[in-house]
């Protein structure tokens, strides 16, 4: 039986893609893609074109993100003192996909221009700890800890849920390549490696605070409203996977204690929820940059045989 054009695939697709949307943002255009002068600081053969484009494991690892970063009193403050983060966390969310969106597919000219952007916002954050240290967004320390939080957590993710057997001279390069953008971004002694991330928690781990700001932080995060009630399942299971993904000493700070069988079923259904977005998403910014790749190097092959 031919099935209802309501209900066939693409319309499922579709349906997917609009509360996919209403989450991370963005439009699906190509014009950027179209005019893609080059593949950007990494290309299609690097790790982080693969790791960046799985989305659930992106979400997964985002919010995670979330959870360790604000444990540095520099970076929580700097959510506290210049953000309205109470009302505006999914902005914040649907910001940082789209920078890495950018940063990782864009050519060269629009990934350094998302650069530019986020470090003239740097410039303007600063203050001062209860304590009377002062803080800034584009201090370098604090630059280092905000990727070193982000990188780990993305990798971590899309090994659980996308890739346990990507082999570990695979999960440096990750490291290796993101560096790239941290630095960019002034950070300086970027961590490069699976090795050189461990000593690096290690060493930073005295620095970090849990206190009643990072607790309202904390659940402003993790109690956003979803923009639909749609999407509300697949929030609830990013919110447990996000959790149960956490380093054990973050996890401990926060006082998450998620069930054997909560634990479980937020892997299975995270999985799930994977296969399914990578079904329904095959215009991705990952795949139109993939595509535009190709056409590049076919347009680069005439002008090499001539």
């Amino acid at each position: 039986m031919t099935p209802h054009p309501q209900f066939g695939p693409s319309s499922l697709r579709q349906a997917i893609v609009l509360q996919v949307r209403q989450i991370v943002g963005g439009t699906g255009d190509d014009t950027i893609e179209r005019n893609r002068q080059d593949t950007g600081f990494f290309g299609p053969e690097s790790v982080c074109w693969k790791v960046h484009g799985d989305l659930a494991s992106m979400m997964v690892g985002g919010i995670t993100a979330l959870l360790v970063q604000m444990l540095h009193p520099g970076a929580l403050a700097g959510v506290w003192d210049h953000t309205d983060f109470r009302h505006d966390m999914a902005g914040r969310l649907k910001r940082t996909a789209h920078f890495i969106a950018g940063t990782t597919y864009g050519d060269r000219a629009e990934a350094q221009a998302y650069i530019a952007r986020v470090r003239a916002i740097h410039a303007r954050v600063a203050g001062t700890l209860a304590d009377g240290t002062p803080y800034s967004a584009d201090d370098p320390e604090l630059l280092t800890w905000v990727h070193v939080a982000e990188v780990s957590s993305f990798l971590a993710a899309y090994v659980r849920y996308v890739d346990p057997a990507l082999p570990p001279d695979e999960q440096d390069r990750y490291f290796r390549e993101t560096a790239e953008i941290a630095r960019r971004l002034g950070s300086q002694g970027v961590p490069q490696s699976r090795a050189e991330i461990a000593a690096y928690f290690r060493a930073t781990r005295p620095k970090l605070r849990y206190d009643e700001r990072t607790r309202e932080v904390a659940l402003a995060l993790l109690s956003q409203r979803p923009p639909s009630a749609a999407v509300a399942p697949a929030m609830s299971l990013a919110f447990d996977a996000a959790k149960e993904l956490l380093p054990d000493w973050a996890a401990e700070m926060h006082g998450f204690r998620l069930s054997a069988p909560r634990r479980a079923a937020a892997r299975l259904g995270v999985q799930t929820l994977g296969r399914t977005l990578r079904w329904a998403l095959i215009n991705s910014a990952e795949a139109r940059a993939r595509r535009r790749a190709e056409q590049l190097a076919r347009e680069e092959r005439p002008a090499q045989d001539a």
